[in-house]
């Protein structure tokens, strides 16, 4: 017989299934194929069953912010949810960097969080904490399983909850006896409703001010960025004279050779009002209007100019491709739009490397139908436009601004995108807030080209400091924004994790290691000196 607290259960019950194998299997009929895990002792139950329980791929994360931002990054190429496997209310705290950057993305993510035993509660054991105070901050759908018979039914509902348009946080807190007590049996997934219909007269309304000659900005987000909805937004632009424009740090854009020409607006608020100014309306697909990423003294946050006129096409849950789609004929649009034609940069001359070198020729030499990565934000935003005529692209931003997410959001796009070649720009300051990332392609083989801006500081706070008018920085507080002494060397740094990596100084040393890398499966580090 099994004491009052369920020990002995599991053994006696051993033709069912306990509470972490009706979990697993509910997962893995839901549509669950990958968990980016850093488990520990509640979650060992969990680890267990999945030697028993075929169809879930295991990926090992050093650091809960690697497993977080790796699922955000499935996510985005995948187009559902993977989950996490973290541990107690720290490991969840330690994720939640990435799960902020999910969240503003829209990513689905289901988190798995393990917790003390509902009977061990009371005794007050170091790691407890308020794991559900935690969750319900950053999740759109928090739950705790009180028992080992409601585990499956709560994960069903959690799968579905991330699935909800457009794309939602979902945690389920497992204590660690509602995974080792007998269970019933798995949970059939739950039907997922699609997105949200636009309204005709919704429609109708924006073919008719995109009839009235006004100059406008289309302003994009979401699914209309790399599916359908992107050529349709381009036989708009094409009938009226519409500038199409994507978030400065959009989760997704198909870009490069064959696609319809989509900006990016700028970082600054002052770049963003400066480039909107001649614009009389704003057409919203899946988009807000855009504010400041910071305050500053004296400068607007509200960046839609005086005088223009915000209009709304779809809201982020609706279906703003299908609302394009019926748009474009509504305004009797062509059958096609123009495309951006293959035509990459030229070379930068030789001599030493800049930031500007490194993206003419990421530009230059990408291969066709690869992912680009990117977080460097000084490095790469302002010749970004470099890639608009490369080869046929994704491009993936940071999100939400927390800085660390794009070495494990490449993680995830590779185990989602196996195939394809992914390129992860990153600034050397940023690359140390998820270093452990590059372990974890190593262990996972997956096809990466990283490439870290060298330039020794944090680049963008430097930027800051003037921006928010703080008084001149002296040796203490440059102190804070600086990468020397010692300096970071990031060869050896990722050949400690197991990724092959160069160091390029100058031009041609950069190309060389470039395009060898290309060349190459597997992981890849150029630590570029700039």
């Amino acid at each position: 017989m099994p004491d009052a607290h369920g020990n002995g259960a599991r053994h006696q019950a051993s033709d069912t299934c306990n509470g972490a194998e009706s979990l697993v299997a509910t997962l893995v009929a839901s549509g669950i194929e990958v968990c980016f895990a850093n488990p520990g002792t509640s979650e060992m139950h969990f680890v267990s069953a999945l030697d028993r329980i075929p169809g879930l791929r295991p990926v090992l994360c050093l650091f809960e912010g690697v497993a977080t931002g790796a699922a955000d990054g499935y996510a985005r190429m995948a187009g559902k949810p993977a989950c996490t496997l973290l541990h107690l209310g720290p490991g969840f705290a330690n994720g939640m960097a990435n799960i902020h950057n999910a969240r503003r993305g829209h990513s689905p993510m289901v988190n798995i969080v393990g917790d003390h035993a509902t009977y061990h509660e009371r005794y007050n054991a170091p790691l407890k904490s308020n794991v559900k105070g935690f969750a319900e901050a950053i999740s759109h759908w928090v739950r705790r399983s009180d028992s080992p018979r409601t585990v499956a039914a709560d994960a069903a509902q959690a799968v579905w909850a991330a699935r909800q348009a457009p794309g939602q946080v979902a945690t389920l807190i497992l204590p660690a006896d509602t995974a080792w007590l007998p269970a019933e049996r798995p949970t059939p997934p739950l039907a997922v409703c699609p997105p949200a219909a636009v309204a005709q007269g919704t429609v109708d309304a924006a073919a008719r001010a995109l009839s009235r000659g006004r100059k406008t900005a289309i302003l994009m987000r979401g699914a209309v960025l790399h599916g359908d909805g992107l050529q349709a937004a381009g036989r708009i632009a094409a009938r009226t004279g519409s500038t199409l424009f994507c978030d400065t740090f959009t989760p997704r854009l198909r870009a490069g050779a064959g696609s319809p020409r989509v900006e990016r607006l700028p970082y600054r608020g002052q770049d963003i009002l400066a480039r909107l100014d001649a614009f009389e309306q704003l057409l919203l697909v899946g988009a807000e209007p855009p504010v400041s990423f910071f305050a500053y003294p004296g400068q607007e946050s509200w960046l839609t100019p005086p005088g223009c006129e915000i209009l709304t096409l779809s809201l982020p849950h609706e279906d703003g491709e299908a609302a394009l789609a019926a748009l474009a004929d509504a305004l009797g649009a062509p059958a096609a739009c123009p495309v951006a034609p293959f035509d990459p940069p030229a070379p930068p001359p030789s001599g030493p490397l800049t930031a500007q070198g490194v993206m003419r020729i990421v530009a230059a030499l990408l291969p066709e139908n690869a992912i680009v990565t990117d977080e460097g934000i000084t490095s790469t935003l302002p010749h970004a436009a470099l890639l608009a005529t490369a080869a046929p692209h994704d491009a993936l931003s940071l999100t939400g601004g927390s800085i660390g997410d794009i070495l494990p959001l490449s993680t995830g796009v590779a185990v989602a995108a196996p195939d394809r070649k992914v390129v992860c720009l990153e600034g050397d300051g940023s690359a140390m807030y998820t270093l452990q990332a590059l372990w974890t392609q190593a262990r996972e083989r997956l096809d990466v080209v990283t490439v870290i801006y060298a330039n020794r500081s944090y680049a963008v706070l430097n930027q800051e400091l003037r921006m928010v008018r703080a008084a001149p920085g002296g040796k203490r507080a440059l102190s804070l924004l600086d990468l020397h002494d010692p300096v970071l060397d990031w060869v050896r740094l990722a050949e400690g994790m197991g990724v092959a990596a160069v160091r390029a100084e100058t031009t041609q040393a950069f190309a060389d290691a470039f395009a060898a890398a290309l060349r190459e499966k597997g992981p890849r580090l150029i630590e570029a000196v700039v």
